[in-house]
């Protein structure tokens, strides 16, 4: 498609200026297009905070449906109308709407979910996405939607799958803690979790919500400026910026927009590449569902640690796969076992995780902040990697992948040595993990063994005696 649309664009402005373009430029808009739907991603982001307090974590899934459809339309008729604009607004609308399901889905999730399968039902997301992914990979395929003439039809399916959730969603409760705690709703939120709850006792979440109701009784919704400042959470908010920042500039976002072209580099003939990139979306499906199905076993941090680790080697790999290939003809399966890796290693863990720790580091007062920080900067590394990796390839060549190596074998440091594990927790426990941790840190930089007073969740202090056992 990436030929087809370079070519669309070439004959666009041969007819309205009597010229075509040259091959840097095409790659500019190309580039564009590509990254312009990070930009319209962090545009979204952006509004999460406002739009979940006003409508409720449904009810903005619900109304910002209609951005797709707009999107969708845009991109679809672009071509008849010969407007490349149309395209590149299409996608930046459409980026909007990612943008907004991408922090308001897992949020929605992790409130809904009982804390022992939060983490499995958090990560069906990125499981859906994988699905999605793999589904364009055959669609995409010259037999079936992959000529020229049909990628307008191809950028507007996006809204089929947007048709379903309308038709759907709004059958769903509201999150019950935004029910209690933001619009103190009691009745609403029984109903709502019997409704979620078919069995089971519901005392006990109901209670659970009222003692954070209680910690945040004298601390109103906070904005992203006052997280920010917030010293108390000064250790939760860095760390979603870490692993929202290297979720993208990981590389992920370079393996998946320029599949195509690495293969072509590692000596895959053109034919077959489209077939190798649909069994990459197949692994990519295999990966997120091992990752699914293990992370109330295994944890949050293994698979975070162990997935970035493995794309930092796979990384690795391919720059020497690529330095080597011209004297060591096996190397060229090497390349294409590192991208593949490289995909596995993100869907495991990095995927989804993110974005599930971005909603259990945070109380409710904290959340919708916190997945502005961490949504903005994720859109924000997806868009500097989709414009920048094109130039960074042609400049350091087999090289520029060791950028990704660094980034991530930083973060997976960093997630084991900094982020306690959250399986199991209620937010609340989570919250007086990270307290503890501040109050530790505040204890070593007084140096003494003296009283100090210790921030206990959000907002209330406690006085307690420090000790030290030798």
């Amino acid at each position: 498609l990436c030929l087809y649309i370079k070519q669309f664009y070439n004959q666009t402005m041969l007819l309205r200026t009597g010229m075509g373009v040259d091959e840097q430029t095409l790659t500019v808009m190309y580039s564009v297009t590509v990254s312009i739907f990070a930009i319209g991603g962090l545009l979204g982001s952006l509004m999460v905070g406002v739009l979940v307090t006003k409508f409720g974590r449904k009810g903005t899934l619900v109304k910002s449906t209609s951005l797709v459809f707009v999107g969708g339309a845009l991109m679809g008729f672009s071509r008849l109308c010969g407007s490349p604009e149309m395209l590149i607004i299409g996608r930046f609308i459409t980026g909007i709407h990612s943008g907004i399901s991408l922090s308001v889905v897992p949020m929605y999730l992790g409130e809904i979910a009982p804390k022992n399968v939060r983490g499995f039902l958090c990560l069906m997301p990125s499981i859906f996405i994988c699905i999605g992914v793999f589904c364009a990979q055959i669609l995409g395929l010259h037999e079936l939607l992959g000529k020229e003439e049909h990628w307008p039809l191809f950028f507007s399916l996006v809204v089929v799958p947007t048709f379903v959730q309308l038709m759907l969603l709004p059958w769903f409760p509201e999150s019950p803690r935004y029910l209690l705690i933001e619009k103190r709703n009691v009745h609403a939120t029984i109903s709502a979790l019997k409704w979620f709850r078919k069995r089971g006792n519901i005392q006990s979440e109901v209670e659970e919500m009222q003692e954070e109701q209680r910690l945040l009784s004298s601390v109103h919704t906070v904005t992203v400026t006052e997280l920010l400042r917030d010293r108390s959470v000064r250790w939760q908010v860095l760390s979603v910026m870490v692993i929202n920042a290297g979720m993208q500039l990981s590389g992920i976002d370079a393996i998946w927009f320029y599949t195509n072209d690495i293969f072509e580099n590692a000596g895959i003939a053109h034919p077959q590449i489209q077939y190798t990139t649909v069994g990459t979306g197949a692994i990519e499906v295999i990966a997120g569902l091992i990752g699914c199905f293990t992370i109330e076993k295994l944890g949050r941090r293994p698979l975070m640690v162990g997935g970035f680790s493995f794309m930092g080697i796979c990384c690795a790999g391919i720059t020497i796969s690529l330095i080597l290939q011209a004297h060591v003809p096996f190397m060229h399966y090497v390349g294409v076992a590192c991208v593949v890796g490289i995909i596995a290693g993100f869907c495991i863990g990095p995927a989804g995780v993110p974005f599930l720790m971005t909603g259990e580091l945070f109380t409710q007062s904290h959340r919708p902040a916190a997945f502005i920080v961490g949504g903005s900067l994720n859109w924000l590394s997806n868009f500097t990697v989709g414009f920048v990796f094109p130039f960074l390839q042609m400049s350091a060549g087999a090289f520029c992948y060791l950028v990704f190596f660094s980034v991530c074998v930083a973060v997976a440091a960093y997630v084991y040595f900094i982020i306690p594990e959250t399986k199991n927790k209620t937010f609340v426990e989570i919250t007086q993990m990270f307290s503890s941790k501040e109050t530790a840190m505040e204890f070593h930089a007084l140096g003494s063994s003296d009283p100090i007073t210790k921030k206990n969740g959000y907002g209330s202090l406690e006085d307690r005696d420090v000790k030290v056992e030798k």
